[in-house]
């Protein structure tokens, strides 16, 4: 597996040039994200898609604790984060898959990291409001049509820190698309945490 070292200050897209806490893909730098940064310490190379894929579809769910050990180990964790919330999946695709992974790895992260003793993890507040189809496939531009106002937040958020947790950042459509949710609903800073960042993906 390897280290995404090499990334985007802000979205984590991994780069060609050497590590740098400071540079910004192209991106970024002419249509920066509703996040405020990416937390995702590895690549979605071939054995990293094997392990999350077993995860996901395999339903081999003792790999929750692997890949969680796997993220903190690498991942900077920041302190004063607030709240976790997991990417939520639409209830027919919940009842089908019989779990949510995101939550899964939110839960593991939330009982785990010490930074995150004092932050709530809820499962509740974000919700996906329509069926979106599989993004498996789509170019940057059919995702973010597919995730658009897919999320709608039920609580208020006001001037909280929140870390949305997912297991693999593609284009960043479905994180875009809750982050506004929650930054609409008051939050003052958002984070995305997953386990691996793909590269960037044609619009």
């Amino acid at each position: 597996m390897s280290l995404n070292t090499a990334c985007c200050a802000r979205c984590a897209v991994p780069l060609t040039t050497g590590p740098s806490v400071n540079t910004l893909c192209g991106q970024c730098l002419v249509q920066p994200p509703p996040y405020h940064r990416v937390i995702a310490p590895w690549r979605y190379d071939e054995l990293m898609a094997h392990m999350i894929h077993c995860w996901k579809y395999g339903r081999q769910l003792h790999l929750t604790a692997l890949l969680a050990q796997l993220w903190r180990q690498h991942a900077s964790i920041p302190c004063g984060i607030d709240l976790l919330v997991p990417v939520p999946l639409h209830w027919l695709r919940r009842w089908s898959r019989g779990f949510n992974q995101s939550d899964l790895l939110a839960r593991t992260l939330h009982t785990t990291c010490p930074e995150l003793r004092h932050a709530r993890l809820t499962s509740w507040l974000a919700r996906r409001m329509r069926w979106t189809a599989s993004q498996s496939g789509m170019s940057a531009r059919q995702r973010t049509r597919n995730t658009h106002r897919a999320f709608t937040v039920s609580g208020p958020c006001d001037n909280l820190r929140v870390a949305i947790v997912d297991d693999v950042l593609t284009t960043g459509a479905t994180a875009s698309a809750l982050a506004e949710a929650l930054a609409e609903a008051g939050a003052e800073h958002i984070e995305v945490w997953c386990l691996a960042r793909t590269p960037a993906h044609a619009t």
